[in-house]
């Protein structure tokens, strides 16, 4: 009954009713979350402040714990700046604790608003708190995602070594790599090979993509052998190598991960062949692979004439090219027995007009859903007990 009146935004009425709630005692922790939600979102600060004094009157104590999970929901919702506004004015009776910082750091870095975090983390350094690790890994992130990354080498590099877990190594070489910065990763790797920390496939995989962005590509395979199951990383291989416009090798790679076991997922296969055929789809002389007759094709099967009379007519007259082709849709309407059928007929024909890469990936496509549908259908054939 709280929540609906108080998305009727009737201030005066829910007021009236949270009073009447806390005389009969039945103040609890979605009680707050719901006074101080509905009355943020109306601006009235105040009585945001006024209502935890309000349950404290009636004997309701709200404890360090039960005021956190307030801030957090509110910080959560992006209701951020009303959060500080609440800690600050309750400090008379109950101080903000590490948690309550770190709840604003978030929500701060959620909302981009990257000098309101660091005045908290200043705030909650002088106030003798130390920071945990979600507090400086979401910081880290931050200070990335606004290419400051001289700031966030410095923020890493003043916690303590004893104090950073394999998960801020991951998150600093992910960036770093990203920027191509390959002197200061390669320095963070060394840090945590030394601290006797495992390199796991999120690490190796950044290394290797990191690596061919700067095209360095014999060093990328240098590290990509040096892998044990090597799948997340073949992943990451086969995304810079595309990058770089090498369809050819990022596919040999692809036959690699067959080899060891490892299974694709659907994004592998989409960006293989948006690799093979780009993000619009393949234009040549050969119908085969010409995507402007596939589309028309499409449209007449789908008994779409006059579709496919204007876009020819639009081709003719203004050249215009065929609409961006959605691969991901593409796998998914055909990921059943009528997509496998297709799939091999597609991998012979491919293979006739020498397109062997592509066809290799769609015959794999084609024989990963045909074990789906077996494994399906065993279990649809089991007797029931």
């Amino acid at each position: 009954m709280l929540d609906a009146v108080g998305k009727s935004r009737n201030i005066d009425l829910f007021w009236d009713l949270c009073r009447e709630i806390g005389e009969q005692r039945l103040v609890n922790i979605k009680t707050c979350i719901i006074a101080i939600r509905t009355l943020a979102s109306a601006r009235e600060l105040k009585k945001c402040v006024e209502f935890f004094h309000l349950m404290k009157g009636f004997g309701y104590e709200c404890k360090a714990e039960t005021f956190n999970k307030v801030i957090d929901y509110s910080c959560r919702n992006k209701l951020v700046r009303k959060a500080r506004h609440v800690i600050f004015k309750s400090r008379d009776w109950i101080m903000p604790d590490r948690e309550t910082y770190r709840c604003l750091i978030k929500g701060s870095c959620d909302v981009g608003d990257l000098i309101e975090a660091s005045k908290v983390w200043n705030l909650m350094v002088e106030e003798g708190f130390d920071p945990d690790v979600g507090a400086v890994e979401v910081m880290l992130e931050t200070l990335f995602k606004n290419n400051k990354y001289d700031e966030g080498i410095q923020l890493f590099e003043s916690i303590k070594e004893e104090k950073r877990p394999l998960s801020m190594y991951q998150l600093v070489i992910k960036w770093l790599c990203k920027k191509g910065k390959m002197v200061e990763t390669y320095r963070v790797f060394q840090e945590l090979q030394m601290r006797g920390m495992k390199t796991d496939h999120v690490i190796s995989g950044s290394i290797i993509y990191g690596l061919l962005t700067r095209g360095r590509v014999n060093e990328a395979y240098k590290v990509l052998r040096q892998v044990e199951n090597a799948d997340i990383s073949s992943v990451w291989m086969i995304k810079g190598l595309l990058k770089l416009k090498k369809a050819s090798k990022a596919t040999e790679i692809f036959r690699e991960m067959i080899k060891q076991g490892c299974e694709p997922t659907m994004h592998t296969y989409v960006m293989l062949l948006q690799g093979q055929l780009g993000k619009r789809g393949r234009r040549g002389d050969d119908p085969l692979v010409n995507f402007d007759t596939i589309f028309i094709g499409g449209l007449i099967k789908a008994g779409k004439l006059h579709e496919a009379t204007k876009y020819v007519q639009r081709v003719l007259d203004r050249g215009i090219e065929v609409p961006r082709f959605d691969y991901n849709k593409f796998l998914h309407c055909f990921s059943n027995g009528g997509g496998v059928a297709m799939f091999e007929a597609m991998d012979e024909k491919l293979k006739e007009v020498g397109l062997f890469d592509l066809a290799d990936i769609f015959a794999r496509y084609g024989q990963k859903m045909a074990t789906r549908d077996r494994r399906r259908n065993r279990g649809n054939d089991q007797p029931e007990e």
